[in-house]
């Protein structure tokens, strides 16, 4: 019988501008190793209080809209009370309350079971912390 959880941790390195990183190939292959032909739910966690995981276009500039679209509801400037780091570092806090730090996904026959268009990204706009963690689990 299998194991019912796999877990692996990815090190991504998102650099020191805002970023829109596509985590998709990744999961991909975590599934094709551990849940070949299995279906459940893959969880994709970062356990970092300033990044969050969502599902996106990429590539067609969804990923630039959704960069500016932060910067317009959060903006790097000084009305933060939490100011440690960079200027405007405290918006990074803010961050995961708008883009969650996780996302639970169907897994369907070892593939996740995402729509045309949709891909798994780590949305990181601290350019102090260049180096992330992220966290993919199956269960199923």
């Amino acid at each position: 019988m299998s194991e019912p959880l796999r877990t692996r941790v990815l090190d991504v390195t998102t650099g020191t501008d805002e970023r829109v990183h596509d985590l998709t190939a990744a999961c991909t292959a975590f599934l094709a190793e551990v849940a070949p032909g299995r279906d459940g739910l893959l969880n994709v966690f970062v356990p970092h209080a300033t990044a969050g995981i969502a599902l996106i276009e990429t590539g067609a500039g969804s990923d630039d809209d959704l960069l500016a679209a932060l910067r317009t509801l959060l903006p790097a400037d000084d009305r933060w009370q939490h100011r440690h780091g960079s200027p405007g570092h405290g918006r990074d806090h803010v961050l995961p309350a708008v883009v969650p730090p996780h996302a639970t996904l169907p897994v369907v026959g070892g593939e996740l079971a995402l729509g045309m268009w949709q891909s798994v990204c780590l949305v990181d706009t601290n350019g102090d912390n260049p180096h992330r963690q992220v966290r993919l689990s199956f269960l199923g």
